[in-house]
Order: structure tokens, then C-alpha cells, then sequence
């Protein structure tokens, strides 16, 4: 048995061992003194914090733990992820003051996210160009202002641009040295000048989103050498001339260059590739020509607008293999005079026929699927729409029929349960207003041959003008 000076012995090496084991582990978890001084600088900026979302940021405290902070401990624990995310729909997590150049401490910075955060001002934080590890950098939906740097294509391991919603002017840098770019977003600020020619370069790019900016000129066909990008997002901005040929080489998921001033026909864009598209957005454009007849190959679309143009012609008839979401092809010259068979085997939320040439009884039409919201006004239709009403009554929320030449009495009128907006101003309607359109939440009844008194409705007087002897409120009230 061991003498009782050794289990003194014993017993003293055991507490030198857990006191350096805890001194090591005190050790460990000590911040950095650079990136608490960087962190706590930048929150000493910020003016305003509601939410509390700093709160955790302590000084003597373990920053690795604090709120939207990571660390490496492959690298001595400095911090390499900052990561803030806001609510400014609803006010919560919003952040106001500048970004510190005191972030510039934290050397091992690879990750900087500022999204939603709502309030934070001053320049793009040029600090982050002397950071050659940042991989990712998100600062949308703030007040960030003045030009995007041209140097930020130094940056070449930037993995993530994402600066969308802040009020960046000027041009957009060249960037064409970022090769290992995936994302870029710089939707809704107030850019200006056109695409750089140097984004061919970007062969790694999935996402890019130049919408919401003042952007001008053609949009190069650089796109042969962008085949990784399925997001292209280039819309309300001002670009004119034709759409590039070179999206034949993408293989996208969603495209839109709606809102625009893009002219000429649409290219024959469809390929093995670009076959895979599930949304694409050509609306409110000045596109003329017909349809390419290669789009019937597009089976996977969920989305198809080529509204407001000047499209003409005949469509190629689509056999689509699953519901679509939206199908709009208004305010364009077509004369279709019977809405074409595929149409009405095609499933759709919204299907948008408006000012579409339609001359026909539409009793006659007798779609085979169901549909969410359906607009054929400013056609020329004629009969009554109570049977196709009554067909769709399980799941039709809007139906919107203005300027047409419908003649059918309106107390015989059906709304299913789901039904919301009904539009039926500007037709031949007659007969009395039924109380179930109380239940609505919008309704134009408005120049037709109405009679009688109105039942009572949240409506103004506006839906219910230009009738033959409507009376009560909201019109003047009924002579006894």
C-alpha cells in the first residue's frame, strides 16, 4: 500500500493538473483581443439596436458564443463568420449606424453576412478589400450609398456578392478576375451603365441578379461561356436592343428580363439545356415576331409571361407534364379568335388571355382543367361565362372579364367559395345585383344594364356606375 506521503504526492499532482487543464481551457476560450476590440468597436457605432440583437456582445465574455459570431479554432479561435440577420418587414432585428472599420481587426474573417439588418449607412466598408480570405460578403436591404469599389475585384477567392437593396450608384465593377464567383446579386440599387463584357469570365456563376437598377445598353451575349447560371434575374431596368442567342447555353431555372425596352423577336433560345427552364419573364418589353416554335419543348415551365409586347402569330401548342403557376400572354397583337385547345387543358393559377384578339361565344369554351385566377378582358366575347363559372367554382379566386360583350342575367350568378375578385364592368350584364357578392373583396359591376336596388356592401360607387336604374347606397338612395 503507498505510505501517506505519497498519496500526499499523489493528490498534490492532481490538483497542479486540474488547475493547468483549466487555465489551458480558460485559455482556449479567451477571445482574441483584436476580434473583441474589432467587435465591440462596431457595436459601440451602432446607434440603434431595438431588438436587442447585439445583446450577447459582452466584453471579458467568450465572443465565439456571442449572437451571429464563429469561430475557427483551427486558427487560434479568431472569429471567421459574422452573421446578422434582420426582419425589417416587421421592425424586428433592425440595425442602425455605420459598418466600424474596426472589423478590420478580425484577420481571420472569411464570412461577413449583414442581411435585412434595414439601417446601416455609410459606403461600401473598404476595410473588406485588404481581407484576401473573404469568401462571402451579404450586406442587403440597408442604406448603404456611393460606388461600388473597383478594386473588389482583387478580392479572388469571393465566393458570394450579395449587396441588393441599398442605394449604390455608378457603374458596376468589371469583377471579371473574381472567377470564383457563384452568386452575384446587385438587384435594386441605382447602378447605371451596362453589363461589363468581363463577366464571360465568371464560369462558375449560378446566380445573377442585376434587377431593380438603372442599367442601360444590350445585354452582351456573353452567355456561351456562363453555363453554370440557372438564375438570371435582369428585370426593371432599361436595357434595350435584342436578347442574346447565347441563353441557348444556360441552363437555367428561372429567368426574367420583364420590364425592359427590348425589341426584335424573341431568339430561338431552346436547347437541350434551356429546356429545363421553369420560369421565364419576357413582359412589358417591345418584343415583335412570333413565337419560336421550339418552346412547345419547354414541359418542366411553371411560368410563362410574354404579356405587354407586340408578339403576333400563331403559339406552339405547349404539352406541358405539370401545373403551371402563371400563363400570360395579354396585351400583345394576337387575333386568336377561339382560345386555342391546349390552353384549356393547361392548369394554371393565373392564366392571363387579355386583349388577346378572342371572338367567340364563351359558353363554347370548355376548359378540361381547373385554374386560380382568369383574365380575358378587352376580347370580344359574347354569351354568358355562368357555366364556366359553375365548372371552376371549386377553385377560381378571380375572374376578370371587362370590355367584352357578355349578355346573361346577373341574379342567376353562382360564386364558388374561394372566389374573391370578380370583374364584370363594361359588358351587357342585366338584371338585379345578387347579395352574395357582399362576401367579395373586389367587385366592378360598373356600365351595364343593371336595375334595382343594391344590396348592402363595403363596395364604393364606382363599381356599380354607368347602369340603367341601380339605386341605394353607395348610389343615391331608391325612389318609393
Amino acid at each position: 500500500m503507498p505510505s501517506p506521503s505519497n498519496y500526499s504526492l499523489i493528490l498534490f499532482l492532481l490538483i497542479n493538473l486540474f488547475i493547468h487543464h483549466q487555465s489551458l481551457a480558460a485559455t482556449k476560450k479567451r477571445c482574441h483581443v483584436d476580434d473583441e476590440k474589432g467587435l465591440l468597436a462596431f457595436k459601440s457605432g451602432i446607434r440603434s439596436d431595438q431588438s436587442g440583437l447585439l445583446n450577447s456582445w459582452k466584453r471579458g465574455t467568450y465572443c465565439c458564443k456571442w449572437y451571429g459570431i464563429a469561430c475557427n479554432p483551427e486558427s487560434g479561435n479568431r472569429v471567421t463568420v459574422i452573421d446578422l440577420y434582420g426582419w425589417p418587414s416587421d421592425g424586428t432585428n433592425i440595425l442602425a449606424g455605420p459598418i466600424s472599420p474596426s472589423l478590420s481587426k478580425l484577420h481571420s474573417l472569411e464570412s461577413l453576412k449583414f442581411a435585412h439588418l434595414g439601417n446601416l449607412t455609410g459606403p461600401f466598408p473598404d476595410f473588406l478589400l485588404a481581407m484576401p480570405n473573404i469568401t462571402t460578403i451579404v450586406i442587403s436591404d440597408s442604406k448603404l450609398s456611393g460606388p461600388i469599389p473597383r478594386n473588389i475585384v482583387n478580392l479572388v477567392k469571393l465566393e458570394r456578392l450579395e449587396l441588393e437593396g441599398n442605394r449604390f450608384t455608378g457603374t458596376i465593377p468589371s469583377l471579371g478576375k473574381s472567377t470564383s464567383l457563384r452568386h452575384l446579386n446587385l438587384g435594386n440599387n441605382r447602378l447605371s451603365g451596362g453589363i461589363p463584357i468581363s463577366f464571360r469570365r465568371l464560369r462558375k456563376l449560378i446566380w445573377l441578379e442585376l434587377s431593380w437598377n438603372q442599367l442601360t445598353g444590350s445585354i452582351p451575349d456573353i452567355f456561351s461561356g456562363l453555363t453554370s447560371v440557372e438564375i438570371l434575374y435582369l428585370q426593371h431596368n432599361k436595357f434595350s436592343g435584342n436578347i442574346p442567342k447565347s441563353l441557348s447555353y444556360l441552363k437555367p431555372i428561372n429567368v426574367d428580363l420583364s420590364h425592359n425596352a427590348l425589341t426584335g423577336q424573341i431568339p430561338d433560345i431552346s436547347s437541350n439545356r434551356f429546356n429545363v427552364i421553369n420560369e421565364l419573364n419576357l413582359s412589358w418589353n417591345q418584343l415583335s415576331g412570333v413565337i419560336p416554335e421550339n418552346f412547345a419543348n419547354f414541359t418542366q415551365i411553371t411560368l410563362l409571361d410574354i404579356s405587354h409586347n407586340k408578339l403576333n402569330g400563331s403559339l406552339p401548342k405547349m404539352r406541358l407534364e405539370r401545373s403551371m403557376y402563371a400563363l400570360d400572354l395579354s396585351y400583345n397583337d394576337y387575333r386568336f379568335g377561339e382560345i386555342p385547345e391546349w390552353i384549356g387543358n393547361t392548369s394554371a393559377m393565373i392564366l392571363g388571355l387579355e386583349k388577346c384578339g378572342i371572338k367567340m361565344r364563351l359558353n363554347d369554351w370548355k376548359p378540361t382543367v381547373l385554374y386560380g385566377n382568369v383574365y380575358l378582358s378587352e376580347n370580344q366575347l359574347t354569351g354568358n361565362p355562368l357555366q364556366f363559372l359553375i365548372s371552376q367554382n371549386t377553385t377560381l379566386m378571380g375572374f376578370s372579364a371587362f370590355g367584352n360583350k357578355l349578355r346573361f342575367d346577373m341574379k342567376h350568378l353562382k360564386l364558388g367559395k374561394k372566389m374573391v375578385n370578380l370583374d364584370l364592368s363594361n359588358n351587357l350584364v342585366y338584371g338585379n345585383v345578387p347579395k352574395t357578392v357582399a362576401r367579395l373583396q373586389e367587385l366592378n359591376v360598373s356600365h351595364n344594364h343593371l336595375c334595382g336596388e343594391l344590396p348592402a356592401t363595403k363596395f364604393p360607387a364606382t363599381a356599380f356606375l354607368g347602369n340603367d336604374c341601380l339605386c341605394g347606397a353607395p348610389l343615391p338612395p331608391c325612389k318609393s
